[in-house]
């Protein structure tokens, strides 16, 4: 049995001091891998669900328009601690991924394979980890890195919620202006998917129907051992029209 407690990884960043821990779950008897951001907890690998359903969900909704649709070109915004990423390449059709991440730390955690459910990840050469500041480059509208000028999808999860955001800076993406510039990065029928802590807002739904095609928000449910009852996490979908460019 491991131990119980260990602080694998420690450093100062820009945004605070980040750590990756792993902990002994006593209900489960399992290593639980947590990230904290400061004194705040960001993710924990007793909760993925949604985080792999973010992938599954986005790529399965990826219209036939959007280029060949048995070649996938899609960018991550948000390693984390790498469910997302490791979902999307469980596609068959993805040819490429490249996942933006701002924080140079996380992205060794990956490339040292110190989160055991997630090795694969840097192992498949269909990806790319990117060092970035994900909006700075969606407001910039130059592209992801290497990552093809038109992608056939954009997955994010790196904000709480579109409204409780990690810095100020990622707000804008969150605007009628931001989303728009970010659908101007997609093929015809291609996804932009979004995590959300917080159950799916109208409001948000409909701000995502005024620049995309077609918008759907799943509420993803899971059990939580930890209460022994059920949480949700929200999952926005939002698909460009499939015969011609999105407008920015």
């Amino acid at each position: 049995m491991s131990r119980r407690f260990e602080e694998i990884d420690w450093q100062q960043t820009p945004m605070g001091e980040i750590s990756l821990r792993r902990r002994l779950e006593p209900s489960l008897l399992v290593d639980v891998y947590e990230v904290k951001l400061g004194e705040e907890f960001l993710m924990s690998s007793l909760f993925t669900v949604a985080e792999v359903e973010l992938a599954r969900l986005g790529l399965a909704a990826v219209g036939e328009g959007g280029g060949d649709s048995a070649s996938l070109d899609v960018v991550v915004g948000g390693l984390g601690l790498g469910y997302t990423a490791v979902a999307a390449l469980e596609d068959a059709r993805v040819r490429s991924l490249t996942v933006v991440e701002a924080l140079g730390p996380v992205i060794s955690w990956h490339e040292r394979q110190l989160l055991p459910d997630t090795v694969s990840l840097t192992v498949d050469p269909r990806t790319t980890l990117l060092e970035g500041d994900f909006f700075a480059l969606a407001r910039q509208g130059h592209g992801f890195g290497d990552a093809p000028a038109l992608l056939h999808a954009v997955l994010l999860d790196i904000d709480h919620t579109p409204h409780h955001v990690l810095h100020p800076s990622h707000a804008d993406l969150y605007t009628r202006d931001g989303l728009s510039r970010l659908a101007a990065t997609l093929h015809p029928g291609g996804v932009f998917a979004l995590w959300s802590d917080d159950p799916p807002e109208d409001a948000f739904t409909g701000l995502l129907a005024e620049v995309f095609a077609d918008v759907a928000a799943h509420e993803v449910s899971f059990p939580n051992p930890l209460t022994g009852g059920t949480s949700s996490n929200s999952v926005y979908v939002a698909t460009t029209e499939l015969d011609s460019q999105p407008s920015a």
